[in-house]
C-alpha cells in the first residue's frame, strides 16, 4: 500500500510548484481589470457621460470599441493611452471639448475603422493629422468650428469612404478630396453642408463620376446664384443623385443678399437643362463610360439595334472594355444612335441610356469635307468683296476718253431702257466713221419739268437731236428743253 502514499505526495508537490510559479508571473505582470468609470462588456468599453477630463489610464489591450463621449476632455496628446490597443477599431470622442489633437495622437490606434470627433470644439485640422489611420472607413467631424482644412491633412487615407465636415465654418471648397485618382480614391461620401460655401468649382464637379456626385451634399450654404450652378444642380437632378434629391428644399443660393431656391431661378432666365449628346466624327476614337452611381457594378451595353456589344473582340470596331466603358476604334456612319448600359449591383440595379451623333465627315479631312455652313459663309463673304471691288475698283468708263468726244458720258447718263437692237452704224455718215464713238439707240422716258435722271436737274447737257431726212442737225444747249423730248421718235446718241 506504498506506493499510492508515495504518487499523492508527488501531485502535491507539483500542485505547490505550479502555484508557486502563478504568483510570480501575477507578481511581474500586473492583471488589467476594467476602469473604474468604465463600463465593460467583453472587448466593449463604455467610459461615457462621466464628466471626464482626461482619458483613463490602463485600459486593456483587448479593447476594439471605446466610447469616451459626453465628457470633458479637451487635448487628445499623444501619450493618451500607455497601452497601444492594436485590437481598437472604433473610437467615439463625440461631446466633449477637445480643441487640440496631436498629430501624433492615434499612432497607438493603427487599426482604427472607425472615429467619431464630432460636436467638439477644432477649429482646424493641421497637415498629416490623420496620416497614421491608414485603415480608416469613416470620420466623423461634424458640428465643430472647423475653419481651415490643410490640403494634406488626409494623406495616405487610402481606405476613407465616408468623411463628414458639416456644420463648419469651411469657406473653400476641397477639390483635393474628391477629385478622381487624387488622394481618397475610395471616398463615396463628402458631407459639406452647412458651412460658409460661396463659390464652387462648377466644371470641375460637373466631370466627376457620379458614385462622387451622389454622395456630395452641398445644401445649406450661402452658394452665388448663377445659370452655371443650375445647370449643375438640374443635371444631379436628371440623374436622381441621392446628395440632390434628399435635400431639394436645402439647396438654395444667395444673390442680392435674398435667399433662392437653386431649382427656382426664374428672375435669372436660365436655359431648361437638356442632356446633351456625345458627338464624334467619322475615324475617331471614343470611349464613353457607364456613368454608375455606385462603384463596382456589373455592366452590359446594348447598340442602337439592340445587339449586346461584346468584350473585347479582335476586328471589332466597338467593344467594352474591362472596367465596363463602351469603346469605338474608328467611328463610323452606323454608330449613330442611343445606346443603353444596364449596371447590375449588390444593392440596386441601374439603367442608363447615351446618344451618339456621327458628323459625316473627319475633324481634319481635305477641304472639300468642310462643314456646309462654313463654306456658305465663305462664299459669301467672296461675293461681298468681288461687288465692292466691282463698284469701287473697275475703271470708269465715262471720264478715261479725250474732251472731244462728249457724247459718250453723255449716252451713259442716260435713264432707263437704253439699248436698242437698232444696228449700230450711222445712217448719215455714209461710210465715214469717227473711230471709238459709240452710237446707239435710245428711247427718253418722260421726266418732270426740269429733271434729269433720278429726279435732278442737269445743267449744261447738249443731246444731238436729229431732225427730219435731209435737215442739219441741231443742239439743245438750254437745259429746260429736256423736259419737251416726248417723242417715240428714236435718238441717235
Amino acid at each position: 500500500m506504498q506506493p499510492p502514499r508515495d504518487l499523492r505526495g508527488l501531485w502535491l508537490l507539483l500542485l505547490s510548484l505550479f502555484l508557486l510559479l502563478f504568483e510570480v508571473a501575477r507578481a511581474g505582470r500586473p492583471v488589467v481589470s476594467c476602469p473604474a468609470a468604465c463600463l465593460c462588456a467583453s472587448n466593449i468599453l463604455s467610459c461615457s457621460k462621466q464628466q471626464l477630463p482626461n482619458v483613463p489610464h490602463s485600459l486593456p489591450s483587448y479593447t476594439a470599441l471605446l466610447d469616451l463621449s459626453h465628457n470633458n476632455l479637451s487635448r487628445l496628446r499623444a501619450e493618451w493611452t500607455p497601452t497601444r490597443l492594436t485590437h481598437l477599431h472604433s473610437l467615439l470622442l463625440s461631446h466633449n471639448h477637445l480643441n487640440f489633437i496631436s498629430s501624433e495622437a492615434f499612432s497607438p490606434v493603427p487599426n482604427l475603422r472607425y472615429l467619431d470627433l464630432s460636436s467638439n470644439q477644432l477649429r482646424t485640422l493641421d497637415e498629416f493629422l490623420f496620416s497614421e489611420l491608414q485603415v480608416l472607413e469613416v470620420l466623423l467631424l461634424y458640428n465643430n468650428h472647423i475653419m481651415a482644412v490643410d490640403r494634406c491633412a488626409f494623406d495616405d487615407m487610402a481606405q476613407l469612404q465616408k468623411l463628414y465636415l458639416s456644420q463648419n465654418q469651411i469657406s473653400r471648397f476641397p477639390l483635393e478630396l474628391v477629385k478622381e485618382g487624387a488622394k481618397l480614391p475610395k471616398l463615396t461620401l463628402l458631407d459639406l453642408s452647412s458651412n460658409k460655401l460661396k463659390n464652387l468649382p462648377l466644371p470641375d464637379l460637373q466631370k466627376l463620376p457620379a458614385w462622387i456626385k451622389n454622395g456630395l451634399y452641398l445644401h445649406n450654404n450661402p452658394l452665388h446664384c448663377d445659370c452655371e450652378l443650375y445647370q449643375l444642380f438640374s443635371h444631379w437632378q436628371y440623374r436622381q443623385l441621392s446628395s440632390v434629391m434628399d435635400f431639394q428644399e436645402d439647396l438654395y443660393c444667395m444673390s442680392a443678399k435674398k435667399l433662392h431656391n437653386v431649382f427656382n431661378l426664374s428672375f435669372l432666365n436660365c436655359s431648361e437643362y437638356k442632356e446633351r449628346a456625345w458627338e464624334a466624327h467619322l475615324g475617331d476614337s471614343l470611349t464613353i463610360k457607364c456613368d454608375t452611381k455606385q462603384q463596382g457594378m456589373t455592366k452590359v451595353w446594348v447598340t442602337p439595334s439592340n445587339e449586346r456589344v461584346l468584350d473585347e473582340v479582335a476586328n471589332s470596331t466597338v467593344t467594352v472594355s474591362k472596367d465596363g466603358s463602351l469603346h469605338f476604334h474608328r467611328v463610323q456612319i452606323e454608330h449613330g444612335g442611343v445606346y443603353t448600359c444596364y449596371a447590375m449591383g449588390e444593392a440596386f440595379n441601374e439603367t442608363l441610356s447615351v446618344e451618339l451623333k456621327v458628323y459625316n465627315f473627319t475633324l481634319h479631312g481635305h477641304h472639300d469635307t468642310l462643314n456646309t455652313a462654313y463654306t456658305t459663309l465663305v462664299g459669301c463673304i467672296l461675293s461681298v468683296v468681288l461687288v465692292l471691288i466691282y463698284l469701287y475698283l473697275t475703271p470708269c468708263r465715262c471720264w478715261c476718253r479725250g474732251v472731244e468726244k462728249p457724247s459718250s458720258h453723255q449716252a451713259d447718263s442716260l435713264s432707263s431702257s437704253m439699248l436698242s437692237t437698232t444696228p449700230n452704224h450711222d445712217p448719215m455718215a455714209g461710210g465715214d466713221k469717227d473711230d471709238g464713238f459709240d452710237r446707239r439707240v435710245a428711247f427718253l422716258e418722260p421726266a418732270g419739268p426740269a429733271q434729269g435722271q433720278n429726279g435732278k436737274l442737269k445743267p449744261g447737257n447738249s443731246l444731238p437731236v436729229p431732225e427730219a431726212a435731209g435737215k442739219g442737225q441741231r443742239r439743245m444747249s438750254d437745259p429746260e428743253s429736256v423736259s419737251s423730248v416726248f417723242s417715240d421718235t428714236p435718238i441717235v446718241v
